[in-house]
């Protein structure tokens, strides 16, 4: 790169970095004016909610705003250089918009790679913070278990349902067990037609346990079985049956766990979704799409930053009356349609009128296409 290029790409760094900075102090107000009451009338101190829920809570925020702030930053960027005529001396000494575009594509690849890591490892452990204590201080009473990014998901999408998943259910118990639940009664605690399913080293069935009801035991804290038939299942394809009344159990899953919502997978790093979309698969479950769309878009979204960065530098490389503005307002309208046609693509997703890959890749393939447009478009 040349020295030039080298003052490209520190200054969009730079800019990058105090867009992502002010959106988060921007975010954080905002929740905070919202949910303020709340804290405190679960008498949450102001010290625990500035030194455990928001630190934790900033990784979700920067995944959310990062090709918001990238783009930002290049608009402003490109169009500082536009207005002070330093593209125009460049071009006509020769160097073409497609050779200035090399810092920016360069900064764009650098910043897909580095969220990916990021949404895929880091925010679902910040995340995990966030939830328990927005379980404690924000959902008190109504034994649901939500994300911030859910919450608007939830009121407007799922109306009337909750968030509480309360038909098939599936969870893992361990690495190699399936819980799948009928129905569960969450003031009651009780599970109907439950079924256990444990695996071997090679992924098949070993045992299977079904049962009628199960309840959970507050003091013992222990599940009870009613009504059980237990499988083995060895390697001929034969199987020993045995049948009880009841059965006590211990479970790594909770009362807590079998209320959670239908969003489990966006709370989990990659290889763990993967992990659990596969047992899910293994033990015959239906309604994957949800989750698949998920599990999908933490590969697709990142790309957002590179897209996004692609289509900001040429238009804000044209010089247009009203400045920075006119750029902003620009920028602003594109970034916009660009992330609600993500969200309005998703709902196609989970109905299954669109495959789940398609759906988390489908808007930046789109815009990408926008992109080449675009770059196609502008003068060299």
């Amino acid at each position: 790169m040349t020295t030039f290029e080298w003052h490209i790409v520190k200054r969009l760094l730079k800019g990058f970095l105090l867009f992502v900075g002010a959106l988060i102090v921007f975010f954080i107000v905002l929740h905070w004016v919202e949910y303020s009451d709340d804290f405190l009338d679960q008498v949450a101190t102001i010290r625990e909610v500035f030194t455990v829920f928001y630190p934790n809570y900033v990784p979700e925020i920067v995944r959310l705003i990062s090709p918001l702030a990238l783009f930002l930053a290049c608009i402003y960027l490109t169009g500082t250089f536009a207005q002070e005529l330093q593209l125009i001396a460049l071009q006509t000494s020769g160097i073409s918009l497609y050779q200035l575009l090399r810092p920016y594509v360069s900064v764009g690849l650098l910043v897909t790679v580095f969220m990916f890591g990021f949404n895929g490892w880091v925010v679902p452990k910040t995340n995990e913070v966030v939830v328990r204590y927005e379980n404690e201080y924000l959902d008190q009473g109504q034994g649901t278990v939500q994300t911030s990014e859910m919450r608007y998901e939830n009121e407007y999408l799922d109306q009337g349902q909750g968030t509480v998943q309360t038909s098939e259910i599936h969870r893992r118990n361990g690495l190699n067990s399936i819980l799948s639940v009928g129905y569960y009664d969450v003031d009651r605690k009780r599970a109907h037609n439950v079924s256990l399913q444990k695996l071997d080293g090679d992924s098949r069935l070993a045992s299977r346990i079904d049962a009628e009801r199960m309840e959970w035991n507050d003091s013992l804290e222990t599940w009870q079985m009613e009504s059980v038939t237990r499988r083995t299942f060895v390697a001929d394809s034969r199987q020993y049956k045995e049948t009880v009344a009841s059965l006590d159990t211990t479970l790594q899953v909770y009362p807590r766990d079998l209320a959670r919502s239908k969003n489990d997978v966006a709370a989990m790093t990659i290889p763990v979704a993967g992990d659990y979309l596969d047992a899910l698969r293994r033990s015959g479950v239906g309604e994957l799409n949800r989750p698949l769309v998920a599990y999908y878009n933490k590969f697709a979204y990142p790309f957002a930053n590179l897209i996004l960065i692609l289509i900001g530098a040429p238009i804000a490389a044209i010089r247009r009356r009203g400045g920075q503005a006119v750029r902003f307002a620009i920028g602003l309208s594109i970034a916009f349609v660009y992330l609600s046609v993500q969200k309005l693509a998703e709902p196609f997703g989970y109905s299954g009128a669109l495959p789940a890959l398609l759906t988390a890749w489908l808007p930046h393939i789109t815009f990408a296409i926008v992109a080449l447009l675009v770059l196609w478009w502008v003068r060299k």
